[in-house]
């Protein structure tokens, strides 16, 4: 698996909009995040960069989320989905995501990397559409 420092900003500089990542550490079990593109930030409304998944997520699906990132980085697996990406920050807004875990020394998971794109239908608050439902995004692991 590529880690951290094999990724290189210049080449991905006009996908990082939509990408974001979160660093794990696997003795504390506990995600914090590395980097929001400007499109993520927008869609939440923050940024996630040094905040734990814990408490970005608070209210949000958390448990449902970290359960996913988890997934990812311990598997290892890749993950794709498509749906309602961001029922859990209350908005209605199709699109699709990945994931993939990271790995510095390229064989034990200490991160993810996931890109994120989509269309607001909506400017603001759900309206009670998708309500409490963090799993309205349909996706498969793909294990590595």
């Amino acid at each position: 698996m590529p880690g951290w420092s094999d990724i290189s900003p210049r080449a991905i500089a006009r996908h990082l909009p939509l990408i974001w990542s979160w660093k794990y550490d696997a003795l504390t079990d506990v995600f914090v995040g590395r980097l929001a593109g400007e499109e993520i930030i927008q869609a939440f409304g923050e940024n996630l960069r040094g905040k734990t998944a814990d408490e970005f997520f608070r209210n949000r699906g958390g448990e449902t989320l970290i359960a996913r990132h988890r997934r990812v980085v311990t598997e290892p697996a890749c993950y794709h989905g498509q749906g309602a990406v961001f029922s859990h920050a209350r908005r209605i807004v199709m699109g699709e995501r990945i994931i993939l875990p990271l790995a510095e020394d390229g064989e034990n998971g200490d991160g993810i990397l996931g890109a994120t794109i989509y269309s607001f239908t909506d400017t603001g608050d759900d309206g009670g559409n998708t309500g409490e439902d963090y799993a309205a995004e349909k996706g498969e692991f793909i294990p590595l």
